[in-house]
């Protein structure tokens, strides 16, 4: 099994990021124009700088976590791995990295958001004792045109 080092991710890990999300489709048509652009992604990290991170082979990204919190409650926004670097435990460390930061925080519960049809990721987020709540509907308002509103 290949060594990998899970470290925080800064905005100089941007180019890598993007291609990375860009790798698989169910990554890239959770991109938005504005929020992942290099402006939105360093605004977030500013933001969050402690609860981020990225899973690296040499200095190749193969993984990535962005969550972050409004002083309440967590959310993860984004966790990929690549595809050639899955079933490794990467995206498990991310996890853990991300909810031990958040903890560290005093955030106590965190949430993510997943595509309903993204059964692998579904089955994941299953794995690491993230329940499916379907008491809630998610409601969404773009403020912004480029950003889309979303199905």
């Amino acid at each position: 099994m290949m060594e990998y080092l899970i470290r925080p991710v800064t905005i100089a890990d941007y180019d890598q990021l993007f291609a990375l999300w860009n790798c698989t489709e169910q990554s890239r048509r959770a991109l938005n124009p504005v929020d992942d652009s290099k402006e939105g992604i360093d605004r977030y990290l500013r933001r969050n700088p402690a609860t981020c991170f990225a899973a690296s082979i040499g200095e190749r990204i193969v993984g990535v976590i962005l969550s972050g919190h409004d002083g309440r409650r967590g959310i993860i926004h984004h966790l990929c791995v690549h595809p050639d670097f899955r079933r490794m435990g990467i995206a498990g460390q991310l996890v853990s990295s991300a909810e031990k930061a958040l903890q560290a925080e005093g955030i106590q519960k965190l949430f993510g958001l997943v595509f309903k049809d993204n059964e692998p990721a579904n089955s994941f987020w299953e794995s690491q004792g993230y329940s499916l709540r379907t008491n809630l509907n998610y409601r969404n308002k773009s403020i912004n045109s480029e950003i889309p509103a979303g199905e």
